[in-house]
């Protein structure tokens, strides 16, 4: 079973910047997309970035376009999510997720097979 394991998360204040990786363990991910979701409390889990397999396609939900930037190494089994101009409204618990082989919209959860257990991400003002 794939495992996936994110990290990089922490307490900073608002402006400042970030790097979350996410590393997986048991299989290889590299032909498979890789994607970015967080969740606030009392909220429902939102997609943030997605990346395809070979890191030629990157989308972008429209609040992080401009200040987030995903990024990959499949020789590491390592993606990466550059977090720049923090605001305290990104507070939140950050998951990487691994696209499945079925065909679907990245922005959705069932796109995705695997789930790591997400790492806190505290922007202060």
């Amino acid at each position: 079973q794939v495992q996936l394991v994110e990290s990089g998360g922490g307490l900073v204040q608002a402006g400042g910047s970030l790097r979350l990786s996410c590393a997986a363990s048991g299989r290889t991910f590299s032909s498979r997309a890789m994607g970015w979701f967080r969740q606030a409390p009392g909220k429902e889990r939102e997609f943030v970035a997605a990346i395809s397999w070979t890191g030629g396609s990157t989308y972008y939900t429209d609040s992080v376009k401009g200040r987030f930037t995903i990024s990959r190494d499949n020789a590491k089994n390592t993606v990466y999510l550059h977090m720049n101009t923090l605001k305290p409204e990104d507070t939140a618990v950050y998951y990487c997720a691994r696209g499945s082989r079925v065909g679907g919209a990245y922005d959705e959860p069932v796109r995705y097979d695997y789930w790591g257990q997400g790492t806190q991400v505290t922007v202060s003002s």
